[in-house]
């Protein structure tokens, strides 16, 4: 009797726990084909409205700085990672030569005045030899008209007539050659367009580089950013004209490359609404703009464009960079380089 009653007793008691078995197949049953209907209809409703890629990166303006003058550098104020302002002085290269060529163009410039001044000086005694010249000319007329006229009365000798003649012939071209030294000390003393003499021109433009090569010993920052890649930047070291000793990243105005694939290309739009996720910033979504889409691929602009000479061209998908400009307000410096994710909504809002 005590067996019958331990058994019912045991029946009833797993009974409750079949049913809970039961219900949680049922349950189990009708949540997979539920979470498989929901997933399906989020894919069917947003399906299309957006395009990503997490082939993206951060750029921003790099300038190469570099000196614009040979020579040793002297001294160095910027180092690597330092941030700078527009203006501020970075390094200098030894100023002494170009100093020294500019004392010796400003000279250039004193002699070239001299010389030009000698130059109205002759130029003043030959136009005093022509008026000389022209009174010598009047004379010499007068004398001739005297003794023709005296030769004709008979007062005078021929000879006195003759040597009239010839005075006033002598006279003449005496004047003529005057004239002629005049003129060329005028054409020696010529003026340019701009209004002063070549040569005094030549000089204070030779001056001018001077004073600008001087000055350009001095290299500054043209842009706000930091310093970066100046290992090569030290005293001593040899600045060769227009090779670069360091590069300055900007520290504002970054935008994000996105390289997305050729099919990819055809909803996205200039102006269209983007979203970007930089690996460095978990857990922040910036947001952006689509600013422009590039008129070759990737690698039509590389080294080496890819080729189809031989015909064993194996069709590869390209990808595009497009430009998205970030409009949040950045609290923080971004780098350049560094990986993002960008997702364009190229649905109509």
């Amino acid at each position: 009797m005590n067996d019958m009653s331990s058994i019912t007793a045991e029946a009833m008691a797993e009974t409750p726990a079949a049913e809970q078995r039961k219900l949680g197949r049922l349950a189990l049953m009708f949540s997979v084909p539920a979470m498989l209907l929901a997933v399906g209809l989020y894919f069917w409703l947003t399906g299309g409205r957006t395009v990503s890629t997490d082939n993206a990166q951060v750029n921003a303006h790099v300038v190469e700085i570099s000196s614009e003058v040979a020579g040793r550098v002297v001294d160095v104020y910027a180092v690597e990672n330092q941030t700078v302002k527009k203006g501020d002085l970075l390094f200098r290269v030894d100023p002494a030569p170009y100093r020294i060529a500019l004392m010796e163009a400003e000279a250039a410039v004193g002699n070239a005045q001299l010389t030009v001044a000698q130059l109205q000086s002759t130029y003043h005694a030959k136009q005093a030899d022509t008026q000389k010249s022209v009174s010598d000319v009047g004379l010499a007329r007068d004398t001739f008209r005297r003794q023709q006229e005296l030769l004709a009365r008979g007062f005078t000798t021929r000879a006195s007539y003759d040597a009239a003649k010839a005075g006033l012939a002598a006279a003449v071209a005496q004047e003529a050659s005057a004239a002629s030294e005049a003129e060329s000390a005028r054409a020696v003393l010529g003026t340019s367009k701009a209004g002063g003499h070549p040569q005094v021109e030549a000089a204070m433009a030779a001056r001018d580089k001077a004073r600008l090569d001087l000055a350009r010993t001095e290299i500054r920052a043209p842009i706000d950013g930091m310093i970066s890649q100046a290992e090569k930047l030290q005293p001593g070291t040899m600045a060769i004209q227009m090779l670069p000793l360091a590069n300055i990243v900007s520290d504002h105005g970054y935008w994000i490359d996105a390289n997305f694939k050729e099919t990819q290309l055809d909803k996205i739009r200039i102006g269209q609404r983007a979203e970007i996720k930089v690996d460095a910033l978990p857990g922040r979504t910036l947001k952006g703009h689509v600013i422009g889409i590039n008129a070759g691929t990737g690698g039509q602009f590389s080294l080496l464009p890819p080729q189809n000479a031989t015909g064993n061209w194996v069709k590869v998908t390209q990808r595009v960079p497009v430009r998205i400009q970030i409009d949040d307000k950045l609290d923080r410096p971004l780098v350049a380089g560094w990986s993002a994710h960008v997702t364009v909504h190229v649905a109509a809002d």
